[in-house]
């Protein structure tokens, strides 16, 4: 495993230029099947979920750390300091260490249902914060699996990565072949897919009763939430209950308490509940 020094004009640092560009990054990255990992422990947790490095670029500071992790693999580990760091990503990078991967095909939608028994399914979110708070959630309390359609943002982005501090990677997901379609394909499959919604209508999430289905949790985009073709699609609808001091939750935060209380109920049928979540 070679150790290079590189400047920015370096052809080999490619992989991560002009991190600041979401547009052009957005396009190129899938296009070219890569994700970027930031940060020593994402890294680390990408290598152990299993995915295949391309390269990485750091400080010195942060070779130690990774080396032993990355010399098994034939691949550049490339060394700048912090202003050539800089001037390739275009902004001063917190946790010097990146490593381009890459991306894993993913599994079939029929596979995902066939194995899951608790899904969360996530209708356009356009921010990748929200979509890796909402897999590191999931990944924590124990939900099985996830699902985005088409348009979400994707849960490969760096920033999705890092949110979820490499859930995203270790948490099965896949990408809804159609949509709404693929909210019946669900239905079929066995599962009560569960519209999660601020209208009065809704059943209060504590008042829930699960039934013997399996459930999909269905979450909404920022600020408009579920389309009415989604809603429409879903076969339950439930509420968290707010003072009058808000009218909502932010997604992430809903999908926080959802996803624990849809895991709760799974297990009291099989006689115990959750721990706390860490």
């Amino acid at each position: 495993m070679p150790v290079i020094a590189v400047a920015a004009d370096d052809p080999r640092v490619a992989d991560y230029r002009d991190l600041t560009d979401m547009a052009w990054r957005m396009r190129m990255e899938p296009e070219q099947g890569l994700f970027l990992a930031e940060g020593e422990k994402v890294i680390l947790r990408a290598l152990a979920a299993g995915y295949q490095p391309r390269s990485a670029l750091m400080t010195e500071k942060w070779l130690p750390g990774l080396q032993s992790a990355l010399s098994s693999f034939d691949i550049d580990v490339m060394v700048a300091s912090e202003t050539v760091l800089r001037g390739v990503v275009g902004f001063r990078l917190h946790r010097g260490a990146l490593a381009a991967f890459h991306r894993k095909q993913a599994p079939a939608l029929a596979d995902i249902l066939a194995q899951a028994e608790t899904l969360v399914v996530l209708e356009d979110l356009v921010d990748h914060t929200n979509v890796g708070l909402i897999m590191r959630t999931a990944a924590a309390v124990g939900i099985d699996a996830a699902v985005v359609s088409p348009r979400c943002a994707d849960p490969y982005y760096r920033r999705s990565v890092k949110t979820s501090m490499g859930a995203v990677l270790a948490l099965p997901w896949t990408t809804a072949p159609t949509w709404p379609g693929a909210l019946q394909e669900i239905v079929e499959a066995g599962f009560t897919v569960m519209a999660l919604t601020p209208e009065a209508g809704a059943v209060d999430l504590g008042q829930w009763q699960r039934g013997d289905r399996k459930v999909a949790l269905l979450l909404g985009t920022e600020g408009d939430g579920l389309s009415p073709a989604a809603m429409a699609a879903a076969t339950a609808q439930v509420r968290i209950p707010v003072t009058s001091r808000v009218d909502s939750l932010n997604v992430a935060a809903a999908a926080a308490i959802a996803c624990y209380e849809v895991v709760a109920r799974v297990r009291e049928c099989r006689g115990h509940r959750p721990s706390a979540i860490g």
